[in-house]
């Protein structure tokens, strides 16, 4: 079945629930897309960390079967809690998103940066997929579905709550339900805390008040991102706690969910580069191994994932290395795959896009809920059409636009190339369409109607998230309306802009940036249109392609 066959079907509602087994073989029947900027399979029975070098934070696992599945934290972009399907652990592809709008409506239909999904669990049960996750201003939401690759139900509201975060839901042996949370103290004023409410057993809503199981403010303090298992009469919390970027995992063991539990640290940086390491999941497999999924905030880069061996030590797990035999493991650069039964072909998530399938790739994620009408992907003419969206009012920047179609960076040391074709409004100037590096400081190079023509300006922002402005660096009029902007991104987050004519030479326009993260996520690349303007229509840029190389390319 044709990819762009199959998302229609799936979208119709013509792919039953019991699909699930069947959807996973046609996608991965489809032709493999791999990776020209990092590839985490070594080709020869190891790998190397990380095996996603691109911005899912908070990941978590579950595994259904023969089949692994994950989901990260998406914040305010959409479709939101793209959905990553491997066969290994070690090869990963994006099947579809489980949100494709947030609720309310009139909030996020404008950029809500760093709020809306945060920190998800993953759990398979009963042949559906579950997921959990906070909205630090609303509460504890659940969506769930038969078909990975397909539509999810509306997230539901499982527990209301100002501050509640980081859920995961657990069902114990005799069918009751429970979920662990933590607090965001910039909403809650309260942090460094785990707890545990009860749910309804088909776990749609929390029943009575949550209870805490355990107060971190002496030893774990910003203790968050909990998830909860049950193994050989133990319930463990795996948690995360001392910062992001600083922090270390601890394990909590009890014999009685509501506690008291015991705690050991089990990973930490220890001797390795591998700063955090921070939040993730436990997953084992079919032939019995166990391994840890979490992530390492790399800043512009993004929090990246790396995968971890585990192994159970007197009834404490023991993540990644380890070299001293004190229980505690170091995170590992490189390791034999986990075993799967048969050996997979190395496989990446897509980056580059050719918009030849009438659908936009599962890479692509807007900053605000997409209006109808923003796009046409054009099959017959293998290009992508964004429309010119007025900006909103009191507009600053693009920190303020919510037709952004970005993209997370996926390795160091990338070119990104777009082949565009700006057709402006004949009667409108100030229209305007680019190809940008997002974050709380940004870059871009865009092309505006002018009165004297199409200018290319190489601009940047900084402190976007401040209200910071644009500064235009350097400009160019230019003779046609065909152009390759081009993109060059170095390993400490320099960024290099060029344009070309041909395709062929290109020439450096302005000057070099420093990429920064943005709230909470990565920096990004992707495209816009935007017009000054609100009236009756406006122009148009036409994408033919989009392409994520290795390495600098002048």
């Amino acid at each position: 079945m044709n990819l762009a066959v199959w998302l229609v079907l799936a979208a119709s509602g013509k792919l039953m629930a019991g699909d699930l087994d069947k959807s996973v073989k046609d996608l991965k029947n489809e032709s493999l897309y791999l990776s020209k900027v990092w590839v985490s399979d070594l080709g020869n029975g190891m790998y190397k960390n990380p095996v996603l070098y691109a911005d899912y934070s908070d990941p978590d696992v579950c595994r259904a079967d023969d089949d692994y599945y994950m989901t990260a934290s998406s914040f305010n972009c959409i479709p939101g809690l793209q959905i990553l399907h491997s066969k290994d652990l070690v090869n990963w592809k994006i099947i579809g998103a489980a949100i494709q709008r947030l609720y309310p409506e009139d909030v996020f239909d404008k950029p809500q940066h760093g709020n809306g999904v945060w920190a998800p669990s993953i759990r398979y049960r009963n042949g559906e997929l579950h997921i959990y996750y906070g909205d630090p201003d609303y509460g504890i939401y659940m969506t769930k579905t038969r078909n990975p690759a397909g539509e999810w139900e509306t997230p539901a509201l499982v527990k209301a709550g100002k501050g509640l975060i980081d859920p995961c839901p657990f069902w114990d042996d005799n069918g009751e339900a429970y979920l662990v949370h933590a607090y965001a103290g910039s909403r809650a004023g309260f942090k460094s805390v785990l707890a545990v409410s009860r749910l309804t057993p088909d776990g749609k809503k929390a029943i009575g008040q949550s209870r805490i199981v355990y107060d971190g403010h002496e030893l774990d303090p910003t203790i968050e991102g909990p998830k909860l298992y049950k193994r050989n009469g133990y319930y463990y919390i795996l948690a995360p706690a001392g910062g992001v970027a600083t922090g270390w995992q601890v394990a909590l063991r009890s014999a009685d969910i509501f506690g008291p539990y015991e705690r050991k640290v089990v990973m930490a940086q220890g001797s390795t580069s591998i700063n955090g390491p921070h939040q993730g999941g436990w997953v084992d497999t079919a032939t019995g191994e166990d391994w840890f999924l979490h992530f390492q905030d790399r800043y512009a880069f993004g929090r990246v994932v790396h995968l971890q061996p585990m192994k159970w030590v007197n009834d404490w797990p023991v993540i990644g290395e380890d070299r001293d035999g004190d229980g505690c493991g170091e995170p590992v650069a490189t390791c034999k795959k986990p075993a799967a039964g048969t050996t997979y072909p190395a496989e990446t998530p897509v980056e580059s896009d050719e918009f030849l399938t009438g659908q936009i790739g599962w890479q692509w994620q807007w900053h605000a809920n997409p209006t109808d009408w923003w796009y046409f992907a054009k099959p017959d003419k293998g290009v992508l059409c964004l429309y010119s969206v007025p900006v909103p009012e009191n507009y600053k920047s693009l920190w303020d636009v919510p037709n952004l179609l970005l993209q997370k960076l996926t390795g160091t040391d990338l070119t990104a190339t777009a082949n565009i074709t700006f057709i402006p409004s004949e009667s409108l100037k100030g229209e305007r369409t680019g190809l940008v590096v997002m974050g709380m400081d940004y870059a871009l190079l865009s092309l505006e109607n002018r009165p004297e023509g199409l200018r290319l300006f190489q601009n940047e922002c900084r402190e976007a998230e401040k209200g910071g402005v644009e500064k235009e660096n350097a400009s160019i009029l230019l003779t046609g309306n065909t152009v390759y902007l081009r993109v060059e991104i170095q390993s400490n987050a320099a960024c290099r802009f060029s344009y070309s004519a041909d395709g062929k030479k290109y020439q450096p326009l302005g000057n070099t940036f420093t990429a920064k993260e943005g709230k909470w996520i990565g920096a990004k690349v992707g495209l816009f249109c935007s017009r000054p303007v609100h009236n009756n229509d406006g122009g148009r840029v036409e994408i033919d392609w989009f392409r994520v190389e290795l390495g600098i390319r002048n």
